[in-house]
């Protein structure tokens, strides 16, 4: 089997027009919305905190993460047999868990950055130096790596000898063990425990550190709250929009229904595209950077 069809997501050709129409500038929001970030932090010399530094990389994965999954859903919207090779089924499939893995440690690593910030201010610099920012970074890229090569060991010796059918719209781990010409029940446990026992560390650490920051504001003033609260109420937000979705899809046993690839569409489509949004219009200093970022530009533009 080197060929895959992928069922989609809505079989009437209507609606399928109808949902091109909507996610193209959804993406398009994404690309240029994360892209205008990454590119304002490296830019910006008032965006030099770790804080800042991070946000660039989180931006820059939800690119990655995002394009590996729905360029090829929006054009399929368009073709009445959505199909794919088995490599880059395969392909999808590794770099979407690179990705999406990646992306939940550089949300812990700014939990962290926030914990710090909060409740040892006079020690943030020297605690969050560079050397460790970059460490952090690598260190989630390098976690994203590991859980990338156990899916590739799982998955790469499996036979698929058909069907060839993927109902979803597109390659997940779950429907293409359905089309394996063995039992992939020890499988289908090991890549859960994986993502699972990833997600729920994550979680915890995401959770526990939320929880001793709004703890300690307890003796700020209320200006000193209100900053700290509205920082953390953007990372809060986006943590749930990412786990919210990722934990009713993976912590329970799979399932093809509608309502599912619903949900999946709203954490590989959606939520790309609104954490520049929900970055950009609470954070006065990043709103400031891309008006003076831009300003430079159109000042450029018009001396030349």
């Amino acid at each position: 089997m080197t060929e895959l069809i992928i069922t989609g997501l809505f079989q009437d050709p209507e609606v399928q027009r109808v949902c091109f129409v909507l996610f193209l500038p959804v993406y398009l929001a994404t690309v240029l919305g994360n892209g205008l970030i990454v590119v304002t932090v490296s830019v910006s010399k008032s965006l030099r905190s770790p804080m800042y530094f991070f946000l660039g990389y989180l931006s820059l994965v939800e690119i990655t993460y995002s394009s590996t999954v729905v360029p090829k859903f929006i054009t399929d919207l368009l073709t009445k047999v959505k199909t794919i090779s088995l490599k880059g089924c395969l392909a999808q499939i590794f770099f979407s868990y690179f990705f999406g893995v990646t992306e939940i440690l550089l949300l812990v690593v700014m939990a962290y950055d926030r914990y710090v910030a909060i409740c040892k201010p006079l020690h943030y610099m020297n605690i969050m130096s560079r050397q460790l920012c970059h460490t952090l970074v690598a260190g989630s890229w390098l976690g994203g790596f590991i859980h990338f090569i156990i899916q590739v060991l799982i998955t790469i010796p499996l036979p698929f000898c058909g069907p060839n059918v993927i109902d979803h719209y597109f390659c997940d781990l779950q429907p293409l063990f359905k089309l394996a010409c063995k039992d992939t029940f020890v499988e289908g446990i090991v890549v859960l425990a994986n993502s699972g026992l990833i997600s729920l560390f994550s979680l915890t650490i995401l959770v526990s550190s939320y929880v001793i920051i709004l703890f300690s504001l307890r003796n700020r003033s209320a200006e000193g709250r209100r900053k700290a609260l509205s920082t953390c109420a953007s990372h809060i937000t986006v943590v749930i929009l990412f786990f919210g979705p990722a934990i009713f899809i993976y912590m329970r046993p799979s399932s093809t229904f509608t309502v599912d690839k619903l949900v999946a569409v709203f954490y590989t489509v959606i939520t790309p595209m609104l954490n520049p949004i929900i970055y950009t219009l609470r954070n006065a200093e990043v709103k400031f950077a891309m008006r003076k970022l831009w300003g430079k530009k159109e000042n450029s533009g018009m001396g030349t």
